[in-house]
């Protein structure tokens, strides 16, 4: 009789059609979304992070702040670190953070749940950038209406300046003394749409902008030659260049939503009932150039802010092992 040899296990086994990996992580035990929130939630914190005092002086520019908005970024941040000291550089960032984590874990997840989608049910839009640009707007609105009052509440406290050497404000709205007070009192006074006002001009922003972004981001990273693909100087020039091109085209209906956000701490009312209305009024008594007031912060903002992001994510997705699943 001939001898009966016992298979032996490799690191893959096929049981009942099944591939199963011996070698499998605890990583590689989480479910896909999960792995995408994670990353997702990692790139928006540390990219936010990072440019938090620049995002704190675009605020105060943008919402005509008294005694900063004729002011540059240096002398803003100079004034600043004097009445404040270095935490007022980071006045607002916990709420923003707060705000970041779910808003660009849900951002960059929802990305790769639309894309997939679309390569499944819109055969015919292939497989190339349009799919990224539907994708990309998509998952912006989606973040958007999630996580929006946190971004309200972020914007109310980086309004606010507390000369901290004397009982100075720079503005006549009452002081906030944290997130849950401002969350707590925006509530009080019209309820849960009050929490939502300005997300008329945030969504008619977003979805642009987060579909040129990934457009943008993706196409590049297409044209870079194989060798170079890994490196990290070329993935932050191409998320450089996203957010420029992105936030150029963008960024007066976020200087709509600023206003909107913080006029009743200006005026005790609400001045702009919609968005075109914010517009045509902001023109006519602040000139077209406060369209744009801010933009050259943003510049020095967002192409470090969306370069962070997108490389932090893509290192993200290999050490989670993404990269591999999306290339099959």
């Amino acid at each position: 009789m001939g001898s009966t040899e016992t298979p032996t296990l490799s690191s893959s086994t096929n049981v009942a059609g099944l591939i199963v990996n011996d070698d499998s992580t605890f990583v590689d035990s989480l479910p896909i979304y999960v792995r995408e929130l994670i990353a997702g939630g990692a790139a928006g914190a540390f990219a936010k992070t990072a440019v938090a005092p620049l995002e704190r002086i675009k605020i105060l520019f943008q919402t005509r702040t008294d005694g900063f908005h004729s002011l540059g970024v240096f002398r803003s941040m100079k004034k600043v670190l004097n009445q404040e000291g270095v935490q007022g550089l980071y006045r607002g960032n916990g709420a923003s953070v707060l705000r970041i984590v779910p808003y660009a874990a849900l951002h960059y997840m929802a990305y790769e749940r639309y894309r997939f989608w679309l390569y499944d049910n819109c055969p015919s839009m292939g497989t190339g950038p349009i799919v990224d640009l539907v994708a990309g707007s998509a998952a912006g609105g989606t973040a958007v209406l999630c996580t929006y009052p946190l971004d309200l509440v972020r914007t109310k406290l980086a309004y606010q300046v507390v000369d901290k050497r004397s009982t100075f404000r720079s503005n006549s709205s009452p002081s906030y003394s944290g997130i849950q007070d401002v969350f707590r009192r925006v509530y009080n006074q019209g309820g849960v749409r009050s929490l939502y006002r300005g997300v008329g001009p945030t969504l008619v922003g977003i979805l642009p902008y987060a579909g040129l972004k990934f457009y943008i981001y993706e196409e590049l990273k297409r044209r870079v030659p194989e060798e170079h693909k890994k490196s990290i100087v070329l993935r932050l020039s191409c998320g450089a260049l996203a957010g420029l091109f992105g936030q150029t085209f963008t960024y007066p209906l976020d200087v709509v939503r600023r206003q909107m956000q913080v006029e009743n701490l200006q005026h005790g009312e609400a001045k702009y009932r919609n968005t075109m209305e914010g517009f045509r009024r902001i023109v006519q008594n602040q000139g077209w150039r406060q369209l744009f007031a801010g933009l050259s912060i943003n510049y020095i903002k967002v192409v470090p802010s969306v370069a962070i992001g997108f490389t932090t994510y893509d290192v993200m997705k290999s050490w989670l092992n993404l990269s591999a699943r999306q290339k099959r």
